[in-house]
């Protein structure tokens, strides 16, 4: 690992990097995170009996549309042409909370972690505002990457 920092110049000044020398690659990224809340508030998601309507529905197009806006929110990302984004939920009725899976998917220069990171986190802030009538104390949290494929440094994987 390089003790350089890639979005520094020599002055210190943020840059973008530069990754037109970079090869094409296919690139996925596997975010998670969760909205803990209320069993209440979760069977109310589940049944769909919540005063704003189909919480998830909503989650997962503010999910698919953060992704796509991921280089209008984190400063110095690159705009990427997306090829697939999904956001998924799994509702865990032990823990009382909705867990958001991102997968993001392009051919690209650089990868798409930030990508499926910002769309598992507007998922849950969607989550929280669609249900926040029922349940101001859900708690957003555990937001981190998976997995991620392709590119210079290979495929990672978290341990479980």
């Amino acid at each position: 690992m390089s003790d350089r920092l890639t979005h520094l110049d020599e002055q210190g000044h943020a840059v973008m990097v530069d990754v037109g020398d970079k090869t094409v690659t296919a690139r996925q990224a596997v975010a998670q995170g969760e909205v803990q809340m209320q069993p209440a508030t979760l069977q109310a998601i589940r049944s769909g009996d919540t005063p704003k309507g189909d919480v998830l529905a909503a989650a997962r197009i503010a999910g698919i549309m953060a992704a796509k806006r991921t280089p209008d929110l984190i400063p110095l990302c690159h705009p990427l042409l997306l090829s697939k984004v999904t956001v998924a939920f799994e509702l865990d009725e032990a823990a009382s909370r909705v867990i958001i899976t991102a997968t993001v998917r392009c051919q690209g220069q650089t990868g798409v972690e930030m990508e499926a990171l910002t769309a598992v986190s507007v998922a849950a802030l969607t989550i929280y505002d669609m249900a926040k009538a029922l349940d101001k104390g859900m708690v957003i949290g555990n937001v981190r990457l998976l997995e991620k494929q392709g590119g210079k440094s290979g495929d990672w994987r978290r341990s479980s």
